[in-house]
């Protein structure tokens, strides 16, 4: 079992940034960690993901050269970087990971483990 503990957040004018955290208790072979969100009214979609391995990334083309995916593997923990963010970026922004197939991992089922969600708020 995988536990994933999302911090970060939080309200940000348009323009601005903010940075997202995701802890894992365990990483284990061809691991991926992704980042999806939920607009209200909306379905949950794609952000980013990153292999844990290699470091490789993959981004949805609505954050392409606005958000960057890193991790840390000392510590075990993924970030996401949002900068010169949009209203249309307000959503819960929820981290995922699990084995990763080859591709690029973007849809809900690639995904066995599931954080508990944090609120990006972006004013206009």
């Amino acid at each position: 079992q995988v536990q994933l503990v999302e911090s970060g957040g939080g309200l940000a004018q348009a323009g601005g940034s903010l940075n997202l955290s995701c802890v894992t208790s365990r990483v284990f072979n061809d691991y991926g960690m992704g980042w999806f969100r939920q607009a209200p009214g909306k379905q949950r979609e794609f952000v980013g993901r990153i292999r844990w391995l290699i470091g490789t990334t993959h981004y949805a083309d609505s954050v392409k050269g606005r958000f960057t995916i890193t991790r840390d593997g000392a510590k075990k923990t993924m970030y996401l970087a949002m900068n010169n963010l949009k209203p249309e970026d307000t959503a819960v922004y929820y981290c995922a990971a699990g084995t990763l197939g080859p591709g690029s991992a973007s849809h809900e089922y690639d995904y066995s483990y599931w954080g508990q969600g944090t609120q990006v708020t972006v004013s206009s």
